[in-house]
């Protein structure tokens, strides 16, 4: 994982990676893909596209087209893991998993502790590689795809509930809407 990269464009196509801490399975422990969608809903209110996707156990794979904006990308991205970290911990308060909790809570650095962290969700850091040919954006979508595949969590790609596989091999979309890597190239990011 990179750590703290700044991304200096105000816009641009992303191959994007976040990751739980200690790559523990919080969405399949928590069933909290849902949290996952409801940030994609809100990068689409502020006029990003969402081009494909998985949601793995412990982790998150997307190609997003961020649009010129009033915030950073990174910023853009810090808030939605937040946001993430607050639902995923409200259901594992749910499920009454303080062990787990217990574990995430004493993995918060001491200055983080200083300014309130409660939970160590997400790895720190995350991933980007900026998609500047049509060629390396492919190569990210297929690997996309291909993870769930790879993990040994579906035989076929378009077989994995939380991908947008379903829509690149069959027409159809699956749980959340995306549009194509092709499409996105005719859209004006600025």
């Amino acid at each position: 994982m990179s750590i703290g990269r700044k991304i200096t464009e105000p816009n641009g196509i992303f191959f994007i990676t976040f990751t739980c801490v200690r790559w523990l399975p919080l969405f399949q422990m928590t069933d909290g893909y849902a949290a996952v969608y409801k940030w994609f809903d809100h990068l689409r209110e502020h006029r990003h596209h969402i081009a494909a996707y998985v949601i793995m156990p412990s982790h998150v794979h997307a190609l997003i087209g961020f649009s010129s904006g009033p915030g950073s990308i990174n910023t853009v991205i810090a808030n939605g893991k937040r946001f993430m970290a607050y639902a995923l911990v409200q259901r594992l308060q749910m499920q009454g998993n303080t062990e787990i909790l217990e574990k995430m809570a004493g993995w918060v650095n001491h200055a983080d502790r200083a300014r309130n962290k409660l939970h160590e969700v997400f790895e720190p850091s995350f991933d980007t590689k900026e998609c500047r040919t049509l060629r390396f954006t492919q190569q990210k979508v297929d690997y996309i795809h291909q993870n769930p595949c790879k993990a040994g969590l579906a035989k076929l790609p378009e077989d994995y509930l939380h991908s947008s596989a379903r829509y690149y091999y069959t027409g159809v979309q699956g749980i959340y809407p995306v549009i194509t890597y092709m499409e996105l190239q005719d859209i004006d990011l600025r």
